[in-house]
């Protein structure tokens, strides 16, 4: 690492930190982001974490840039500040939408990116009281991996989603949630006794099973034929007429009301299982049945995901196309 104060390298601008006097620290890493352009980068480096100049530029500055850690220790610190383009400010529900691994990183950290999955990352952070740097990295980290079983649900064809979405999580939901409930109902007559949590947690699921059924009766009968008709209107350049089909964005609005209400009620599942922690007395079906709702809550997430991230936006994007 060079010795002077700072150094354009010719793709990063480098502020070597320990070499700088105390008092132009924090003034000459200001100074030389406020100079970059949208897509340019500084690195910082130093003999320490310089984690309060992050939480100083995004008090100061906004969230307008990313941190990237590039080397942590234990003798030199690393980071590669850079200024956002306009089309980095990405919420949680499309980063999610782009590579799906990283809703594992959301999922571990408690985030929405389904239901909720219309803030940024830092927003959300914000919200959770969560360390956004950490959740960051993680993400980042992501991309380094290489794993062979992730599906990129982004470039598929639209018609295809849909068939995809009502072949395998609808399919999902009718095979698996008569079951659910009829575990919820035999384990809280068994157990509600000595575990109180389990009455809520059965009407929870009756709610859920009443608002399902019908909410994806409607997409499978109105909403996705009508993707359909907006992905053909496309394909041939034919004419498409809002009036004589309806708005697709306006019925979204109602069926992500209804993801939101399931979204919730399962929220509420979790709270009042504790995460689905198994009791010690818990008998075999007990035990099956908070396995079974974990598992469903994991579909549903999924589910949700598809709809409201990629089908959803990206259909609405189309009919805005269509006139």
């Amino acid at each position: 690492m060079p010795n002077h104060q700072s150094v354009d390298t010719g793709k990063d601008i480098v502020i070597n930190v320990p070499s700088l006097e105390p008092r132009l620290k924090h003034p000459t890493i200001f100074q030389t982001f406020d100079k970059l352009e949208k897509g340019e980068s500084l690195i910082i480096h130093n003999d320490h974490d310089p984690k309060p100049v992050y939480y100083q530029l995004l008090s100061e500055r906004g969230d307008i840039f990313t941190w990237q850690y590039l080397q942590q220790g234990p003798q030199w610190w690393d980071i590669r500040v850079t200024r956002k383009t306009d089309a980095e400010a990405e919420t949680v529900g499309q980063i999610a939408a782009k590579d799906l691994r990283k809703a594992e990183v959301f999922k571990k950290y408690g985030i929405d990116f389904c239901c909720g999955g219309k803030k940024t990352v830092r927003e959300v952070c914000a919200e959770k009281g969560i360390d956004a740097t950490k959740v960051e990295q993680e993400l980042q980290q992501t991309e380094q991996s290489v794993t062979g079983g992730n599906t990129n649900f982004n470039d598929w064809n639209l018609d295809f989603l849909a068939d995809y979405i009502v072949n395998t999580h609808h399919q999902y939901v009718r095979k698996y949630l008569p079951e659910l409930r009829g575990y919820a109902l035999k384990v809280a007559r068994v157990h509600g006794g000595h575990h109180p949590e389990l009455l809520p947690i059965q009407q929870l699921v009756e709610e859920v099973n009443d608002e399902l059924l019908d909410h994806m009766t409607s997409e499978e009968q109105v909403l996705f034929p009508l993707v359909k008709k907006i992905v053909q209107a496309k394909n041939s350049n034919t004419a498409y007429s809002k009036e004589q089909n309806g708005s697709f964005a306006t019925m979204v609005q109602q069926m992500e009301q209804e993801h939101d209400s399931v979204g919730r009620a399962f929220d509420e599942i979790r709270k009042h299982s504790n995460n689905f922690a198994i009791p010690e007395d818990a008998c075999a079906s007990y035990t099956l049945f908070y396995k079974m709702l974990e598992e469903f809550e994991n579909d549903l997430h999924t589910h949700i995901h598809l709809e409201n991230n990629i089908l959803f936006p990206k259909t609405i994007t189309i009919e805005k196309t269509l006139g």
